[in-house]
């Protein structure tokens, strides 16, 4: 994700990390939520196109972006096209997220343009985050029909039913996380699954690699082979 750290805005720096590490960049979030409208550019379209450029950079075939917000109206007329265009870029998938409503004091707001189920519009590429279908009061598996062979990135998170946007470890809420990922399984989804949840609340170093740990076991109990075993032979 590209982020106010500045390590995160520069594509050099995160290509030294992943050799470093041997973990491979998979996708690129781009700058879109509020708090990033300045990174790298005060223009969308432009952070759109360094996002790409980013993902090209760094062997990413996904950029994942949020729909415009309501008050960015230029860039909101433009964003279909743009997106389209931009994912020309050989190897490179723009993945519009679904989002949810914003709600304050039990007022409800729709902040996103033309709103926040990017299926309403249509895209070539999604990103199904299973943390916002719950603070939307979304059906994830309907939502994930709906994207079909569009869907390429995943947001393995969980919630509760609150509007608020938990990312909850997988499996600590209300979401169908297992059956998102066995269908996945099914349908040979050759996309990135990541674990995108919340440690703000963790108090050590240890309690944050145990959610961690927990998240990713959840993950490759239902994305892996044994989460689809074969049956046992018929002996005579």
């Amino acid at each position: 994700m590209v982020w106010l750290d500045p390590v995160s805005q520069d594509v050099a720096a995160v290509a030294r990390l992943a050799e470093h590490y041997g973990v491979p960049v998979l996708a690129v979030h781009a700058p879109c939520l509020a708090v990033t409208q300045r990174v790298w550019s005060p223009d969308p379209v432009e952070r759109i196109r360094r996002s790409v450029a980013a993902a090209a950079t760094l062997g990413a075939r996904t950029v994942v972006v949020h729909p415009p917000f309501r008050w960015q109206r230029r860039y909101a007329a433009q964003f279909a096209d743009e997106v389209a265009r931009a994912g020309e870029h050989a190897g490179v998938a723009l993945a519009v997220e679904n989002m949810y409503p914003l709600s304050r004091s039990g007022v409800s707001a729709v902040a996103y343009s033309p709103g926040y189920d990017p299926t309403d519009v249509g895209h070539a590429h999604y990103t199904l985050d299973l943390s916002h279908t719950a603070a939307a009061g979304v059906d994830a598996l309907e939502l994930m029909g709906r994207m079909g062979g569009g869907l390429t990135h995943v947001h393995l998170a969980d919630g509760s039913g609150s509007p608020r946007d938990e990312h909850l470890v997988p499996g600590r809420g209300c979401q169908p996380c297992a059956r998102v990922c066995e269908r996945l399984g099914d349908t040979g989804f050759d996309g990135a699954v990541v674990v995108e949840v919340s440690t703000r609340r963790c108090r050590t170093r240890e309690e944050r690699t145990d959610l961690l740990a927990e998240s990713l076991l959840f993950a490759r109990l239902h994305l892996g082979p044994a989460a689809h075993p074969q049956p046992e032979p018929v002996r005579g």
